[in-house]
């Protein structure tokens, strides 16, 4: 197995520049493109200019979480929102951690279930750190990284709770308890951001809790659940780490094999399901080349926050070469803003997997990046 780590120190983040990367948006201005590009920038004048601030940096990030909505839709604001009017529907008390099935209130109309993981403490209580865990393609939802996936090494919700994190574990839709959900008839233009804003009510919901530390949260998913945790990443800086397993590969290297290719029209085709993002096949043809952002940049806009990456070197569907590749990129920002200690990738020799000792090296990076000493040290194994 091999580990790349970066080692410098992370700045304190500065504020962001809605200001000017919104008049750069509405003037019709085209975003900087990825690649070699992500550090340049487009001016109000609509010139492209090489990122030499802080400052110009988060004109940049702007200017390439719009480039994400060009594919996904906008993201809805969060203001006069009703009450979250949560509901216990069960639990089970385990060994460390009693887990709670709730229903939330996100927005009107629209209600999500997830696994709510509470750690038992002695004592005074105290505010723990929290982790929002996003689970892969199953249809057991929510409930595939609590302990009852048919697949091993799934169990990282638990797993987490048992080191003494408090973790919320949602349904994403057309899983789990959502199976039934019809994308169809909800205001969103893409699933994918019909879960990011899910996945920043989640947030909302730990924040409001008394034995949550507001400023210690992070985010961890495998395949479908890791590039989620980059996405809900990008648009929510409250997320303080981020985990992607298995997540991504640059969209010109994404190859799920030819006989998924075919069924879903071509290489890119998975994508445009209506569950994930539509317009990668109505607006942009399936065309890497088209597409206006790739993970590259997704994964810079993270900068300077801490993010970990498994990506196994014969993953069948994120090539290994595109990883690589995009992590070139995206260090040459993490290097920009002194932050390149808060990246690191492991390369495992596995597949499409998150390998055991994978796993501890993700939870060492966690707890370090929010200041937690873990309870239990062991996995499920």
């Amino acid at each position: 197995m091999k580990i790349i780590n970066f080692t410098k120190k992370l700045f304190a983040a500065v504020p962001l520049l809605f200001f000017f990367a919104g008049a750069a948006l509405a003037i019709g201005v085209p975003i900087a493109s990825s690649g070699p590009e992500l550090l340049v920038y487009l001016n109000r004048s609509g010139q492209k200019k090489p990122v030499s601030t802080k400052a110009e940096w988060q004109i940049k990030r702007q200017q390439i979480l719009e480039r994400m909505q060009q594919v996904m839709g906008k993201l809805p604001g969060r203001k006069g929102l009703p009450a979250m009017d949560i509901h216990i529907t069960d639990s089970l008390k385990e060994d460390g951690f009693t887990r709670y099935t709730i229903n939330f209130t996100v927005a009107e109309n629209e209600i999500l279930p997830a696994d709510l993981y509470i750690p038992h403490q002695s004592g005074k209580p105290k505010r723990l750190p929290a982790m929002l865990a996003l689970h892969g393609t199953s249809a057991l939802g929510k409930r595939s990284i609590g302990g009852e996936s048919p697949l091993a090494n799934r169990a990282y919700a638990k797993e987490l709770a048992m080191r003494g994190y408090v973790v919320i574990a949602p349904d994403y839709p057309s899983f789990g308890d959502l199976k039934d959900y019809d994308f169809e008839k909800d205001r969103y233009e893409s699933g994918s951001m019909k879960a990011i804003f899910n996945h920043m009510r989640c947030v909302d919901l730990l924040q409001a809790r008394k034995d949550v530390d507001p400023e210690r949260i992070g985010v961890i998913g495998h395949s479908l659940g890791g590039h989620n945790a980059i996405f809900a990443g990008a648009f929510d800086t409250r997320i303080k780490v981020v985990v992607s397993s298995c997540g991504w590969t640059l969209f010109g290297n994404y190859n799920a094999g030819n006989e998924v290719s075919q069924k879903h029209g071509g290489r890119l085709g998975p994508w445009a399901q209506t569950r994930y993002m539509p317009l990668v096949r109505d607006k942009y043809q399936l065309d890497a080349a088209q597409m206006p952002f790739d993970f590259d940049e997704a994964i810079a806009s993270l900068a300077p926050r801490p993010f970990f990456s498994n990506s196994p070197k014969s993953d069948a569907n994120f090539d290994v070469k595109g990883v690589k590749e995009g992590i070139l990129n995206v260090t040459k920002v993490y290097k920009f803003l002194n932050a390149d200690d808060k990246l690191q990738v492991d390369y495992p020799d596995a597949g499409h997997d998150f390998p055991p000792e994978v796993r501890l090296n993700a939870y060492a990076f966690i707890d370090k990046e929010l200041n937690h000493t873990s309870i239990h040290k062991k996995l499920l194994f």
